[in-house]
């Protein structure tokens, strides 16, 4: 299991349509809004980092309204 978080960053009035997109992608378990350098944050989980990766790209980057990501990977310890 790979697990991440998105900071995205959108175009100004486009966060509730953003955040309403990301709601519908099977992957994406969370999604908040934020204040500051970042309009929401999104938690996804996958079967491995791959398709991690392949969600972040062809999913969230791909979404009408997103203009910048950043993506965080999570570790066990």
């Amino acid at each position: 299991m790979a697990l991440g978080f998105v900071l995205i960053s959108t175009a100004p009035a486009k966060e509730h349509e953003v955040y309403n997109e990301l709601l519908k992608v099977k992957e994406v378990v969370e999604v908040y809004p934020l204040f500051g350098e970042y309009d929401l944050i999104a938690k996804i989980e996958a079967s491995d980092f791959n398709l991690l990766g392949q969600v972040v790209v062809d999913k969230v980057r791909s979404q009408p309204g997103v203009i910048d990501t950043k993506t965080l990977t999570c570790i066990k310890f």
